[in-house]
């Protein structure tokens, strides 16, 4: 591999805050391997957040696109080859797609976290270690000999989505974002404990603005929300109005975002946010927002003891604990407390 100008290509299709997390590891590159070309192998959603990433090339594939996605992509690969693989996801889709990749190099993750068939398409391993999924991500680094150094992420929004953000939230008032909402609905809170903490915000002289995509459960909630408040006065509702781009820079304005482990809790970390998130159903020492985790509840040791019988050290890594009522252990107190704290600690 050529020591100053390599071609890496990437893979790692999803989610949303594993794209997050990627990023750094990018930077790093782009940091100690200015020559380097960066190929990222992204899922549609995440590339539509991705877009506009300086130094990178994205090859979008579309899961929903079957396999005329799989085709598409063989195209774009087509009498390529690269210096390396870094094969960051454990998936069978995404170890199936990894082989129409040609590459010198092909690596993948340790022994211990592969799963999925990951062993039989990628030659070397990246160190054991690395709890946190970015810091995982950053051993991929380590494998091609550049050292993670400080995380940044610098992900690239538009003018157009910092006007719209400035629309919505003029001013200098501070904001509780509430992002309530998971792809993993098990991950979900209540609405009527979101509805309490947005309460508690608006008695600080706060205001709330309630964020999501347009699906029918984001929308049900949102509405759930409001329905469980005592009053609107305070409140904006922006639930199916914004984009990737515009909520990226709904994060830039807003002071703290209140949600599940999701991808918009990563978002918000990236874009400097304040974030509270909830973890029971996954370990916020795995997953939690990256830059500052003292703000979120972790009930996941909790959750492992009541509903798998186990300490949560005995679980692999990424095990998720979905069962109905886990998030209930997430108690309003306890976010209160963590809202106050927060907040005291902003001056706000």
């Amino acid at each position: 591999m050529p020591a100053d100008a390599p071609s890496i290509c990437l893979l790692r299709l999803s989610a949303l805050g594993d794209a997050t997390h990627v990023v750094p590891l990018v930077r790093s590159i782009q940091r100690h391997r200015p020559g380097a070309s960066i190929t990222w192998i992204a899922g549609k959603t995440e590339a539509a957040m991705l877009r506009g990433l300086e130094g990178v090339e994205l090859l979008v594939f579309d899961k929903a696109s079957g396999w005329r996605g799989i085709a598409a992509l063989r195209h774009s690969l087509a009498g390529r080859r690269f210096d390396v693989l870094l094969q960051m996801q454990l998936a069978l889709r995404a170890n199936l797609l990894s082989t129409l990749v040609r590459a010198e190099r092909r690596i993948g993750y340790d022994v211990a976290r592969s799963k999925e068939g990951h062993g039989f398409v990628i030659r070397e391993r990246i160190p054991a270690g690395g709890h946190h999924v970015l810091d995982a991500f950053a051993r991929f680094g380590e494998a091609i000999g550049i050292p993670q150094g400080r995380v940044e992420w610098r992900l690239p929004v538009p003018d157009e989505a910092h006007d719209w953000a400035i629309a919505q939230l003029p001013g200098e008032t501070p904001t509780l974002l509430v992002s309530p909402c998971s792809s993993h609905p098990l991950r979900n809170w209540a609405p009527e404990r979101y509805a309490a903490i947005a309460a508690r915000a608006l008695q600080r002289g706060w205001r709330v603005a309630l964020c999501g995509g347009p699906s029918p459960l984001e929308r049900a909630t949102a509405d759930a929300i409001l329905a469980a408040l005592p009053s609107h006065t305070g409140v904006i509702d922006l639930v199916g109005k914004d984009t990737f781009k515009r909520f990226l820079a709904l994060c830039a304005r807003g002071t703290v975002l209140l949600g599940p482990d999701s991808g918009p809790v990563h978002m918000a970390n990236a874009m400097g946010t304040r974030v509270i998130a909830l973890h029971a159903c996954t370990d916020r020492e795995r997953s939690g927002p990256y830059s500052d985790r003292r703000w979120s509840p972790n009930r996941y040791d909790e959750a492992a003891r009541r509903f798998l019988g186990t300490p949560a050290e005995a679980l692999p890594w990424g095990k998720r604990i979905e069962f109905p009522g886990v998030m209930d252990l997430v108690t309003v107190d306890e976010v209160t407390e963590r809202f106050d704290d927060c907040a005291a600690d902003l001056g706000r």
